[in-house]
Order: structure tokens, then C-alpha cells, then sequence
């Protein structure tokens, strides 16, 4: 299926909050470990800045969001270089759930990370989430660290003094998926 990605609206806030609080009630009602909430002074600052997009498929559904940056020194302490872009806030529409949105994600950051000259594609996740962890390394991830974040205003509510674990994808030798 083709999709769409495009940078998110303020006129998408009201469906993107709509995503946020079902992704939290799916972690809660299958017990995974996840977010207990979102701060929407993020998402609009985001938006605010164009690192907030979203995947539309052939219906104009939104289907995932995703934000991204080209700085996360707060998480990556001395590993930042400036020569990464950093994947953040991915939320999958439950509706679309199995047709593998991450990929679709993963192509685009790859794409950019080339045209940028960037050498790595950087996330995090929580590091007691086994399942999670296992899931973007099966994409080609490698495991850095466990790291506790800071708990300070510059970082999302969802994001202070959270153990995550730390990703990075070398783009050199990543490779594009072109099944999705």
C-alpha cells in the first residue's frame, strides 16, 4: 500500500491527542509498559517546528504519527554529534495495526538521514520492554545503553526520569524496504 508522509497540522491536534490517549489505553489494557500520559505543549511545539508528521494512506487517514529531531543531547549526552536524526513519539492508529507502518517510517528516516549526510537513524524506548526492544533491532537496530533521563522541563512529562533504552541504526548500512 502506498502512504503518504507529511508534516502534521494544527488542525491534526485534535486527532493526534485522539491517537495518544489510545495507544495508552492499549498499553494499559494489554499491560504493557508504556506512557501514563503525553504533553501536548510538545506535540504543538512539534508541529510548530515541522518535526511532527504523519502517514495518510490512500483514504486520508492518519495512520501513524512520528516526530523527529536532529539534536537529542538531554538522552545522548556525548554521543551527540549533530549527525543523527532522532525518531520520537511513534504512534500507530490501532485501526492499522499489522501493516508493518514502522517500515514505512524507517524508509523515509533512512531517505532523510542520506540526503542530510546523517550517519545514524537514533531512538529510545523503554528499557524494560523486552518485546519493544526486540521489535526495532528484528529492523536493524543495535542496542547502545540503558540511561535514566533527567527529570527537567526540556524533556516531554512522558520522557522525565524514564529509563530507556538507547538505538541507533548506521544508515550506511541500512537498507530500504521497498514492500511497503
Amino acid at each position: 500500500m502506498n502512504y503518504t508522509i507529511i508534516n502534521a497540522l494544527p488542525g491534526d491536534l485534535p486527532a493526534i491527542y485522539r491517537l495518544f490517549e489510545e495507544a495508552i489505553r492499549f498499553q494499559k489494557e494489554n499491560n504493557y509498559i508504556g506512557w501514563a500520559n503525553y504533553d501536548k505543549r510538545f506535540l504543538q511545539s512539534d508541529i510548530q517546528h515541522s518535526f511532527l508528521f504523519k502517514i495518510l494512506n490512500h483514504d486520508n487517514d492518519i495512520t501513524c504519527i512520528f516526530s523527529i529531531c536532529y539534536s537529542d543531547e538531554l538522552i545522548w549526552r556525548e554521543k551527540e554529534k549533530g549527525d543523527a536524526v532522532y525518531l520520537h513519539r511513534i504512534v500507530l492508529n490501532q485501526k492499522y495495526k499489522g501493516e508493518r507502518l514502522f517500515q514505512t517510517v524507517l524508509n523515509w528516516a533512512i531517505e532523510l538521514a542520506r540526503k542530510r549526510k546523517l550517519k545514524f537513524i537514533r531512538m529510545d524506548t523503554w528499557a524494560e520492554n523486552e518485546k519493544i526492544i526486540a521489535y526495532y533491532k528484528s529492523y536493524g537496530f543495535t542496542f547502545v545503553e540503558n540511561y535514566t533521563t533527567p527529570d527537567i522541563d526540556h524533556l516531554p512529562v512522558q520522557h522525565r526520569n524514564l529509563s530507556v533504552a538507547l538505538l541507533e541504526l548506521n544508515v550506511q548500512n541500512a537498507s530500504i524496504n521497498i514492500a511497503t
